[in-house]
């Protein structure tokens, strides 16, 4: 997010040489070469934009600097990426070196497209050009840049100009040009930041214009990095005058906060002490340390980058100590002068609060003060976090299904691995649910629960000592802002809080109850207060008591650990025959849903054909089509042996429970995922060559299966999702990432969603 100030009035609205002369012809250039110029470029984009004839693009395009359009165009993205499998990225016009934004595009979005394709020139070679030989050539040849990229994508986001030191004239008249010549819808992006409600109205009301009077079709209208205050009322008015959508985003100080990495790039400071982790930490405010110690302490602030001579070791360790004691957690500390403490020194800060930033710059503090101000943080690849941030932004305050619309999107007939994984986020939006993740101190569920928290995707509580969680979040730089025991959540709004097991009120309560279920095994009260102290047990109890809607546990703790206590509280459903377990495999064009890889070593039959059948209704239920592969080492008749006759006759029993399956078997994988295999081997199946659902005769083939295709073929496995029990709880792999956990999370309140409208 760049520093600077948005062009007003006059100067932005005049030049209209880019306009479609036979929609407004009374804003054409002034000679008839330029109006026949105008005619002739808007027709052209006519035939390849949005006629239909060319993949759909938006325009996203600012009318000044520091309006933090960053995030429009990564929830643009975003967007664009859960209707179509092959978007493109296009800036006309880019500064020399590396384009943090296309690179956070590329890797977020795993975009194939090269780095040289997604620019169209540099400022440099634009504006010489544009000296030279003029705006229209210069027009051209970026319209023709921007088609040899089109042709490949069926969508295109198209990122305008930043006004930052560009050496062209008028650049708002230049994006309304080469949107319209692109065909391209364009979103205007206006920066709010220190400005009343009744200013920004009035900026947002000019841009509209002074896109809508060159001919552009402005899909909505975003004012960005409003004050919250302001930005209620701004959004009130907004809405009373303008046709098509404007959204007010607020300011979020977790955006516009630089990373200490970031930082340290800034200053070209030597990193003394700190990991990568302590590096990732967001620096909310500055604390420069010149008082006597116990002043200096009380003036400390959470998430503060404390500013100290090199020689002053007395702050150095005592704001360390602070961090350590969490009152409060900081960012780390620069010392200045380029000077520090001694080796012993350095020896105890290191110990006091391991990871933690020590930072050196030769410059004093004045001057490096100078150097920190209006430093603010930046969406780029190495910054995920606040990535994840500007989504959740993003997605609260932008009604996406009515920008979707009105972007004319065709959604794709494939399934990709990050569709499937938007379709689970908007499903849990929809009716949030409540989940309860036992490991509160683990890193990974941390990361996680703040993409989940900042997404909107559900409520949740994590189980542990509450100044363990605490510390741990603030050592890592996550925001959770947990709640305390009674505190009530404010507005609509996700909410965290923590429970300790050991210390709650719930242990009591949760003891009598397991003694209760356990009793036929002998279980005492007594016995019962201890296994409820465990956190996976905790967590169970709250998911059978109606506390919470589902658990997801198992980053640090066996599959046996999470699965045991559901066995014995939760318990298999009225209807369900066994517990099973599901995987979605998130192929590069297609979901797989794999049954059973984790839970039934050996099932018979019987076993098998509720397995099948619960899968089938997991795959309905999540989106994905049901055609249920029976899989054997033959197909049809063709061979003869035990397990094949016990696929045959599970097969048969699916059918009987369900008729209205499409289900076929035995069959090799083969055959049930190949359409010319199919066509030799089973011609006239309904499943053979494109089953849905696979149902593996034994885990050992199962589970087998599912990781070679994770690992040869770089699927995405989702799961083990459970099925079969009467309420939620879910399983991680001990290796598992922030994004699983955030899936598994997801999948979890949307099984609890179903639970909740069966009920009903």
């Amino acid at each position: 997010m760049q520093d600077g100030t948005v062009q007003r009035g006059g100067s932005a609205v005049e030049d209209s040489a880019g306009t479609r002369g036979e929609q407004h012809p009374r804003d054409m250039g002034v000679g008839s070469g330029a109006e026949h110029d105008a005619r002739g470029a808007g027709e052209r984009a006519a035939d390849t934009g949005r006629a239909g004839h060319g993949p759909p693009s938006v325009y996203v395009a600012g009318v000044g600097r520091g309006d933090g359009r960053q995030v429009i165009e990564l929830g643009v993205m975003e967007v664009l990426t859960r209707l179509v499998d092959r978007v493109g990225v296009f800036r006309p016009l880019a500064h020399d070196g590396s384009d943090t934004v296309v690179e956070l595009l590329r890797g977020r979005y795993r975009l194939s497209q090269s780095r040289a394709s997604a620019t169209g020139m540099t400022y440099a070679a634009a504006s010489a050009l544009q000296a030279e030989q003029g705006t229209d050539e210069l027009v051209t040849l970026l319209v023709d840049r921007f088609h040899e990229v089109a042709k490949d994508y069926q969508a295109v986001l198209v990122l305008g100009t930043d006004y930052g030191d560009t050496g062209l004239p008028d650049e708002l008249a230049l994006n309304a040009r080469l949107a319209n010549e692109m065909g391209a819808a364009v979103l205007p992006v206006i920066g709010g930041l220190d400005r009343s409600a009744e200013s920004v109205v009035a900026e947002v009301r000019i841009a509209r214009r002074a896109f809508t009077s060159r001919g552009c079709e402005v899909i909505a209208t975003i004012a960005n990095r409003v004050q919250d205050r302001e930005a209620r009322k701004a959004a009130r008015e907004l809405g009373r005058h303008l046709p098509e959508p404007v959204y007010v985003l607020p300011e979020e100080p977790a955006l516009s906060a630089p990373t200490v990495a970031q930082t340290v790039a800034a200053l070209d400071a030597k990193v003394l002490l700190g990991d990568e982790t302590g590096l990732a930490r967001d620096v909310r405010d500055f604390v420069f340390g010149g008082a006597m110690l116990p002043t200096f302490l009380n003036a400390l602030t959470e998430g503060c980058l404390v500013v100290a001579p090199g020689d002053r070791a007395d702050l150095v360790i005592g704001a360390l100590a602070a961090h350590s004691a969490g009152s409060p957690p900081i960012a780390g500390v620069l010392l200045t002068l380029g000077q520090h403490p001694g080796p012993e020194i350095m020896s105890l800060a290191d110990r006091l609060a391991p990871g933690t930033p020590v930072l050196s710059v030769p410059a004093n503090s004045f001057a490096t003060a100078a150097r920190l101000t209006g430093l603010e943080g930046k969406l780029t690849a190495a910054t995920p976090r606040k990535a994840e941030i500007a989504l959740g932004l993003f997605e609260t305050r932008v009604d996406t299904g009515a920008l979707t619309e009105r972007l004319s999107v065709v959604r794709s007939d494939r399934m990709t691995p990050m569709m499937f994984e938007h379709e689970l986020v908007q499903r849990a939006r929809t009716d949030r649910r409540h989940v309860v993740l036992p490991e509160g101190t683990e890193e990974r569920v941390l990361r996680a629960a703040e993409v989940l928290l900042r997404r909107n995707i559900c409520d949740l509580t994590l189980l542990g000592d509450d100044t363990a969680v605490r510390r741990r979040a603030a050592d890592l730089g996550v925001d959770l802002r947990l709640l305390g025991p009674d505190e009530v959540p404010e507005g609509k709004g996700p909410s965290a809080r923590v429970v300790n097991p050991q210390t709650s009120p719930l242990r009591e309560r949760f003891a009598e109850r397991y003694a209760q279920l356990r009793a036929h095994r002998g279980v005492t009260q007594e016995l019962a207060h201890d296994v409820v102290a465990d956190v996976s047990y905790f967590g169970t109890l709250m998911v059978e008591e109606g506390l919470v809607d589902g658990m997801v546990s198992g980053a640090a703790h066996s599959t046996a650990a999470t699965i045991r206590p559901a066995f014995e509280i939760i318990r298999t459903r009225p209807d369900a025959g066994i517990v099973s377990s599901v995987f979605f495999m998130c192929l590069s064009d297609k979901v797989l849903v794999y049954g059973d890889c984790a839970v039934n070593p050996v099932p018979n039959a019987e076993q098998l054909a509720d397995i099948a059948v619960e899968s089938a209704a997991t795959a309905a239920w999540f989106g994905v089509e049901p055609r249920v592969a029976m899989l054997s080492y033959s197909t049809g008749t063709s061979g003869t042996g035990a397990d094949v006759d016990k696929v045959r006759a599970a097969t048969a029993l699916v059918r009987e429970r369900r008729p209205d399956l499409k289900v076929d078997g035995p069959i090799q994988y083969d055959a049930a995922v190949e359409p010319s295999v199919a066509a030799a081997k089973l011609p006239g199946s309904e499943v053979a060559g494109q089953a849905t659902v696979l149902i593996f005769p034994d885990l050992n083939t199962g589970n087998n299966t599912y990781k070679a295709v994770q690992r040869s073929a770089g699927a995405v496995a989702v799961g083990p999702v459970l099925q079969g029990l009467r309420k939620p709880v879910n399983d991680l792999s001990r290796g598992a990432m922030v994004q699983d956990i955030v899936n598994t999370v997801a999948i979890t309140a949307v099984q609890a969603q179903a639970r909740k409208a069966a009920s009903q």
